[in-house]
């Protein structure tokens, strides 16, 4: 199995980020709403202003994975009050994570979650949690 470099986000991976959030959530999710709707919602959750405060906000953490020096999946983690619903105290959230298409398969969300249950264990976090949306079933799989 291929190793992959996983290494936190730095304020200049930000439009690498908005790359692969806009390709993966098309690819995942244009047959399920119109392509009107998924421009607003593209525009309104990726944009690059959007994106970079999620990563200047130090209650958040950005993971990049690399091949060969390209990004070619990402993981957005919170904690504290950047978790994006209330009742988790002492938690850490998995909010995305984002891998490119030609990409699944080999393992990565895997060696994400991974980096995520070790980011929770070295912080002292009670536990590490996520949501998924109920009509993405691949992803419930995956999680499971």
């Amino acid at each position: 199995m291929k190793k992959f470099l996983i290494k936190e986000c730095k304020l200049e991976d930000v439009e690498k980020i908005k790359y692969i959030s806009e390709k993966t959530f098309y690819e995942t999710f244009s047959n399920e709403t119109s392509k009107e709707d998924m421009e607003i919602y593209l525009k309104d959750n990726f944009s690059y202003h959007k994106l970079e405060e999620e990563v200047k906000n130090k209650s958040s953490r950005f993971y990049i994975v690399e091949d060969k020096g390209k990004v070619v999946a990402y993981m957005k983690l919170n904690f504290d009050k950047a978790q994006t619903e209330p009742g988790h105290d002492n938690a850490l959230e998995v909010q995305r994570i984002y891998v490119l298409k030609g990409y699944k398969g080999k393992k990565i969300g895997k060696s994400l979650m991974e980096k995520a249950i070790e980011v929770g264990k070295t912080n002292n976090f009670d536990y590490v949690w996520l949501g998924v949306w109920e009509y993405n079933f691949k992803a419930m799989r995956f999680y499971e």
